[in-house]
């Protein structure tokens, strides 16, 4: 029952802070004043707080180690890629063209880390 919870708030946060990400990617392409507000500041690193600590509940639960199981690599080094590409999306990319493509790299970085965690599978063949 625990497991099952908390893996539902794992899956609710993924889900809050992709729909976040991908708002403010919108509004950075716009250009528009919403992404200085305080909330869009603030929200996202508490979605991504629970997230983070909600993953290495489950982790703990379910006994998989990072160094050990190559899914879970796979995961945490697409999440790295991910935020690395959300800073420069959202904050340190140079050009308007440099954000938008970060931000595009982005998604395709959250559908990789959401495929491995559906198949359990560092390798992920697309076609």
């Amino acid at each position: 029952m625990v497991f099952a919870v908390l893996k539902m708030i794992h899956i609710g946060s993924v889900l809050l802070s992709y729909s976040l990400f991908f708002l403010r990617g919108i509004w950075m392409i716009q250009e528009s004043a919403s992404l200085q507000r305080r909330w869009v500041k603030i929200l996202p690193h508490v979605i991504d707080t629970v997230l983070l600590s909600s993953a290495i509940a489950l982790a703990v639960m379910i006994q998989q180690n990072p160094l050990h199981d190559a899914w879970l690599t796979a995961k945490v080094t697409g999440l790295l890629i991910y935020i690395g590409l959300g800073m420069v999306a959202l904050r340190y990319g140079k050009t308007q063209g440099i954000k938008i493509g970060a931000w595009i790299a982005a998604q395709c970085t959250f559908v990789y880390i959401v495929l491995v965690a559906l198949t359990k599978s560092a390798t992920i063949n697309i076609l």
